[in-house]
C-alpha cells in the first residue's frame, strides 16, 4: 500500500469498531510548524480546543527541566485526530512549565480550577455503594481498585527514553 495522497492532511489508518482511526501526516514531533495545520476540521479534542496560537508561539521551543519538549506533549493529539485529551505530560514539571495549556485542559476534563485543592479521604467508612439486586449481586465476583504512580525523578509516559 503506498503513502498517503490525502491533500486534507488526513490519512485513515484501520478500523476500530467499525471506525476509522483518523491520523494526521505529521510523522514526529519536530515536524510541528505551522499551528494552522494541526486541527483539520472536525478534530475535537481537549487539545485542540484549548491549544492557541499564542500558547504555540510561546512554547514551541521550549522543554520541561526534564527535558521533554513541548512539540512532544502535543503531538499525540496532533497525529491521533480522534484522541479525547491530546496532551500528554512527560513529566511532572511539565504541568507548570506548560501550565497555560494543562490548566485549561485539566479545569475542562476534571472541572478542577487552578487554585482549588484535591482532598483524599481514605477512609473506607465514607464509600457509598450502590445496591445491587440479587441477580446483579451474584454476577459479582471480584473488583478492584487500581492507582496508578510514577515514581519521582523519573518522567512520565511521553519523557520515557531508552536511556
Amino acid at each position: 500500500m503506498g503513502g498517503c495522497t490525502s491533500k486534507d492532511g488526513i490519512k485513515e489508518t484501520t478500523k476500530k469498531g467499525g471506525k476509522p482511526i483518523l491520523k494526521s501526516n505529521f510523522n514526529s514531533a519536530e515536524e510541528l510548524q505551522d499551528f494552522d495545520k494541526f486541527f483539520p476540521a472536525g478534530t475535537d479534542s481537549a487539545l485542540s480546543r484549548n491549544l492557541t496560537s499564542e500558547m504555540w508561539a510561546e512554547y514551541k521551543d521550549m522543554k520541561c527541566p526534564k527535558g521533554v519538549s513541548f512539540r512532544t506533549v502535543i503531538f499525540s493529539g496532533i497525529y491521533n485526530l480522534d484522541s479525547g485529551i491530546g496532551c500528554y505530560s512527560g513529566s511532572h514539571e511539565g504541568y507548570t512549565t506548560f501550565n497555560k495549556l494543562f490548566d485549561k485542559v485539566i479545569e475542562e476534563y476534571h472541572g478542577h480550577k487552578v487554585d482549588d485543592k484535591h482532598v483524599s479521604d481514605m477512609n473506607y467508612e465514607g464509600l457509598q455503594n450502590a445496591e445491587f439486586s440479587e441477580e446483579d449481586a451474584a454476577m459479582v465476583v471480584s473488583t478492584r481498585i487500581r492507582v496508578g504512580r510514577n515514581l519521582d525523578g523519573y518522567p512520565l509516559g511521553p519523557g520515557v527514553t531508552k536511556e
